[in-house]
């Protein structure tokens, strides 16, 4: 009895670790790795496991900017079961890395969070960092806007604003600065986020800031009226075109 009132208070409990195949992946990816269960002094009763992909974000809270985490996505691994004193359990998963998280780069992190949930117990966790990599539509977005003469300066997950709808309380914003001339003339800044994506296809919204000249774009910065947004949908037939197609949007809002 006493032992079971120290595994209700964590002491003594089940212990989790979970094994991932690989620590990078790309957005889509199949995930498989084992969730290995060790139990602790005495015998306890696991109603489920649970892989939880998170990742952080910027919100803002009294004027304060702050990180939370958000979870991108949840799977169960396990139906309930038992783990005796001292036995180990090797539970095998399988899933699908979400294509909507995030690309780690910049101050943005994921990783998958493995929670055991045990009834009147401290829920045994194990975190496990991973890279991700974007998808190929994606990357082939971040390389034309490169090629067209922008470097990108910043990569940062923000609370998403009310006129985005995404499966997520984030967006990643891809910030690049201009470094052909013409663009640099004309343009603060580029923005890009992925909005949706699937399989052959992907939503981007592109936030085109142009620099203020005279009185008139003074007003209109001060205002916020200096930003256009620009949605475009891409798919895998558009690949050799992309280019041209960022190329004639950025031109027609400079």
């Amino acid at each position: 009895m006493f032992q079971k009132i120290l595994a209700s208070i964590g002491i003594g409990n089940a212990q989790v670790d979970t094994k991932l195949d690989r620590s990078r992946y790309t957005a889509g990816d199949v995930v498989n790795g084992v969730v290995e269960v060790k139990g602790g002094n005495t015998e306890q009763a696991i109603d489920t496991i649970y892989l939880t992909v998170y990742t952080t974000y910027i919100k803002e809270v009294n004027d304060t900017k702050v990180y939370d985490n958000a979870a991108v996505a949840s799977f169960q691994v396990s139906s309930p079961f038992t783990i005796g004193a001292g036995e180990l359990k090797s539970i095998p998963f399988s899933f699908n890395l979400p294509r909507t998280t995030p690309i780690t780069g910049g101050k943005t992190q994921v990783w998958v969070q493995t929670e055991l949930d045990i009834k009147m117990a401290v829920d045994p966790t194990d975190k496990d960092y991973i890279e991700v990599n974007a998808t190929p539509l994606a990357n082939e977005v971040l390389a034309a806007v490169k090629r067209l003469g922008f470097r990108l300066r910043k990569v940062e997950c923000e609370k998403a604003p009310l006129r985005i709808h995404t499966p997520h309380p984030f967006i990643q914003e891809f910030e690049f600065t201009a470094t052909n001339p013409t663009y640099k003339r004309h343009l603060d800044e580029l923005e890009v986020t992925f909005i949706n994506q699937s399989a052959d296809s992907i939503d981007v919204l592109l936030q085109i800031d142009r620099r203020a000249r005279g009185l008139g774009s003074l007003l209109s910065e001060a205002l916020e009226m200096d930003e256009s947004y620009v949605r475009l949908t891409f798919t895998d037939r558009d690949v050799f075109s992309i280019e041209q197609t960022l190329k004639q949007t950025i031109e027609r809002y400079m």
